[in-house]
């Protein structure tokens, strides 16, 4: 029996848009992709600005392509990571991109990849573009990548990660509650498994921790909005509660 292979990625990593501190969460992230096959950098090493990546370069085994700032204002980097890209994509050896950087410039870039059928996962700080993030079939925020944001272990317990969450879980309610809506029967429950599939195609930079939580379930426990059932035939599912409607005074 043969065994299938993984998914094969090139991952793209622009220095200058991107913290180093993230370097460990992000391949731990990008292993539940697939396989990081190409592992890229680009930027200027020869000064100290991007001294915190150059020292991890040998532990994540990630190939720095130095580009000098010949000209102020002009980008080197971000062409050569381009151009890198291109070549990548017409060799047709991989499955999927993953861009590292909040830099807008590389919306097309992300378009022209998808365009042939190849994904692109982007990863970048919450101030990332919204072009930029839905050019990308997922994005992931990279504040939820730092060692401090939420883990699976970390739920439930007295010192709550919520303190560190990027947005409030109520907020995660409104595409929770359309999601539903457009996945349940006439009795309303759909699966919980079902409904976080089809929040990655109605945004694509959905994540529980950015509302705080590891997993969808407590998310979806906290918000408050909806009801929850285990069946002892297994699974999870929940629909959403009906809303209440305020009742106008009279005048």
């Amino acid at each position: 029996m043969v065994e299938q292979r993984s998914p094969r990625l090139a991952v793209l990593i622009d220095a200058d848009n991107a913290n180093a501190r993230i370097a460990a969460g992000l391949f731990e992230e990008i292993a539940k992709i697939g396989e990081a096959s190409v592992r890229r950098i680009y930027g200027d090493f020869s000064g100290t600005q991007l001294k915190q990546w150059a020292d991890i370069l040998s532990t994540h085994a990630i190939m720095p392509h130095q580009n000098f700032a010949y000209t102020s204002g002009k980008n080197a980097s971000d062409i050569a990571l381009v151009i890198d890209a291109m070549d990548l994509l017409h060799s047709g050896r991989f499955d999927g991109f993953c861009l590292v950087s909040s830099d807008s410039d590389f919306t097309r870039l992300a378009a022209r990849i998808r365009e042939h059928g190849v994904d692109v996962y982007g990863f970048g700080e919450q101030k990332t573009p919204e072009s930029f993030r839905q050019a990308c079939r997922r994005f992931f925020y990279t504040e939820n990548l730092l060692p401090e944001a939420p883990k699976p272990d970390d739920v439930g317990q007295a010192d709550s990660p919520l303190q560190k969450a990027l947005k409030p879980p109520s907020a995660a309610a409104p595409l929770i509650r359309r999601a539903i809506a457009q996945l349940a029967n006439d009795d309303g429950w759909v699966t919980l498994s079902g409904v976080g599939s089809h929040l990655s195609k109605l945004a694509s930079d959905f994540d529980p921790r950015t509302y705080g939580h590891a997993k969808l379930s407590d998310l979806v426990q906290k918000a408050g909005f909806f009801e929850i059932k285990r069946p002892s035939t297994g699974g999870v599912y929940i629909r959403s509660k009906p809303q209440t409607k305020t009742a106008k005074k009279k005048t």
